[in-house]
């Protein structure tokens, strides 16, 4: 098993339940606080990160107020997330890991497979794909809090043959998870995920670190299709559902069931409850972001285009609560 606790305690419970275990992929602006909160009464994960979040803006005076809407874990929430990280500077990630572990953080993942233009700029992300010995220096600075460290990342940056250095470099850095999206950075999501390549990346964990946990991420929808490839694959021992969750908020489910509107609904009615608990404690929240999440409860639904137009109209919680007055009203 790994060298790490947190990390052994989730892998033994899925592998008593004979699978592997499972995660909500970390999510700019959607695995927040109150979406996390959401899944989790639908239908929970054994894992959820938080979205990725700024290593430097988290120390630094000015940037580290932005942060708190992205670190908050509310006391309730059950099991807590594990902090993501980016950024290009071992420092910046020791400082990082010290103030994540005061905040109550039990673990922290490095994004190393962002395909975001202004991340990579910023030589973050999946540009560290390109660059070993700052990767390194990322992954030993975080450590030094004493909190275990995985990475999450990509095969390559433009050629998927990169996979066959990057790969092999990542597991001798001995981090308890490896979580690898099977595309590289240019193909973004507009290409199948590489499944095929599944076996070489547990034969290479297995060679050269086995006591790293290998998770995959890519183009898989719910729990059923994550235990399929998992038997496809013998080694896999996690799954990452990321786009998923934005087809079924159940995604998570074991025994899948068909959800009435009304279940859907009333998931809706909780997200905002649980958007205007956050807004009251006084941290950062926008409306925008949250409109992104409208489709997943109308999809399927009897003039879902008219009603979602509606809700996108929204610019309040209020509002947006009317909707789905009208909805129940049978209104549409």
């Amino acid at each position: 098993m790994t060298q790490s606790t947190y990390w052994n305690r989730i892998a033994e419970k899925a592998k008593k339940e004979n699978r592997p275990f499972f995660s909500l992929a970390p999510m700019e602006a959607v695995t927040g606080s109150v979406f996390r909160r959401v899944v989790e009464k639908a239908a929970a994960p054994d894992v959820f990160y938080t979205e990725f979040t700024n290593a430097l803006a988290i120390t630094h005076p000015l940037a580290k107020e932005a942060t708190k809407g992205r670190l908050y874990i509310d006391p309730k929430e059950d099991p807590k997330p594990i902090v993501q990280l980016w950024g290009n500077s071992g420092e910046d990630f020791a400082k990082a890991a010290v103030e994540v572990k005061k905040q109550g953080y039990e673990a922290i993942d490095i994004n190393t497979g962002c395909p975001d233009i202004a991340v990579i700029k910023n030589h973050s992300g999946s540009d560290l794909i390109r660059h070993f010995d700052t990767a390194k220096e990322v992954i030993e600075g975080a450590r030094e809090a004493g909190l275990p460290v995985s990475v999450k990342t990509r095969l390559g940056f433009s050629e998927i043959s990169e996979y066959k250095k990057w790969i092999p470099f990542l597991l001798e850095q001995q981090v308890p998870v490896l979580t690898v999206h099977v595309r590289t950075k240019e193909e973004m999501s507009k290409v199948p995920a590489h499944y095929e390549l599944i076996d070489d990346l547990v034969k290479m964990r297995d060679e050269i670190a086995p006591d790293t946990l290998l998770q995959i991420n890519g183009d898989i929808m719910n729990y059923q299709d994550g235990i399929k490839l998992a038997q496809e694959h013998p080694g896999v021992d996690g799954i990452m559902i990321g786009r998923g969750i934005f087809s079924d908020p159940f995604a998570f489910e074991k025994e899948p069931q068909q959800h009435s509107s009304t279940e859907l609904l009333n998931l809706l009615r909780y997200q905002l409850d649980l958007y205007d608990e956050f807004v009251a404690k006084g941290i950062p929240g926008h409306f925008a972001p949250l409109q992104r999440f409208f489709k997943i409860y109308v999809r399927g639904m009897k003039h879902a285009a008219e009603i979602r137009n509606d809700l996108m109209q929204t610019k309040t919680t209020d509002d947006a609560r009317k909707v789905i007055d009208k909805i129940e009203n049978n209104e549409y």
